[in-house]
């Protein structure tokens, strides 16, 4: 594998002093080390930036920025990709953490396949970072219109080539930006994303997340199809019913315990 390949990694936080050891530290023990860290703080009102500079101090690919008021997820992370240097470009969230071979096994992969935008399978942890069990199966190709149907990318597991694709950027909107983001890069891609079955990272089920709450997750979906893709009123209501099916048929299959797999 091209050892000088960069990857830049993106991490927005917002009063994360809780989690956001952990993953530094899983960044920090990844067997691929040609990476820069670029972490954005959303104007935290705990003790998160001493946290995060205590780490810039100690390692030079670890850069730090503060916002000075609270713009929320989307400027956030796009302030990282406009500072990012990196070929390519992935995304890790303040509570969650990766696997020490993440970048070793999808980067490989991505430059012997040739594949702009790559994402694979994670596992699921509770709040108190307890193994639950349970993995999240990445499907193997991901064209345009099904990604249209269903959000598939965990988007601690996403990454982009940023040298073939350009940077990418999210639409700001408050929630699913993420979402958006990836289907702007599977269709600048022009090809489909690849999924890659292995684990390799871990998702932090929070109480007061998004995922926990199915009537934002209906909410949020609505508003990326009506104002992040700017879809009519009655062709936004016909993918909220292909959500519906995908989400509660597709999607919820994809979901293992150890023991089935």
């Amino acid at each position: 594998m091209e050892s000088n390949t960069i990857v830049s990694i993106i991490t927005a936080t917002y009063n994360s002093r809780d989690y956001i050891e952990a993953t530094i530290k899983s960044v920090l023990n990844q067997t691929y080390t040609n990476w820069e860290l670029l972490i954005i703080d959303d104007a935290s009102k705990d003790d998160t930036v001493s946290i995060l500079n205590k780490y810039a101090s100690n390692y030079s690919n670890i850069k730090v920025f503060q916002n000075q008021t609270n713009q929320g997820a989307a400027i956030t992370r796009n302030q990282g990709i406009k500072e990012a240097s990196g070929d390519f470009i992935a995304f890790l969230d303040s509570d969650d953490v990766w696997k020490p071979e993440k970048l070793e096994k999808q980067l490989k992969f991505m430059l012997e396949n040739n594949v702009n935008v790559c994402f694979s399978s994670y596992d699921i942890m509770d709040e108190n970072g307890t193994l639950l069990n349970k993995t999240v199966k990445a499907l193997p190709k991901l064209t345009y219109n099904k990604f249209l149907k269903c959000n598939y990318i965990g988007n601690l597991t996403g990454i982009y080539n940023a040298k073939s694709l350009g940077k990418i950027y999210a639409p700001n909107l408050r929630k699913r930006q993420d979402w958006l983001l990836w289907l702007k890069a599977v269709k600048k891609s022009a090809k489909p994303a690849v999924g890659m079955g292995d684990s390799l990272a871990i998702y932090r089920v929070r109480r007061n997340s998004m995922s926990s709450n199915k009537f934002n997750l209906l909410k949020y979906n609505y508003l990326v199809y009506r104002k992040g893709l700017g879809f009519s009123t009655l062709k936004s209501s016909y993918y909220m019913m292909t959500f519906l099916f995908e989400y509660f048929f597709v999607k919820s299959k994809q979901t293992v315990t150890s023991e089935k797999m």
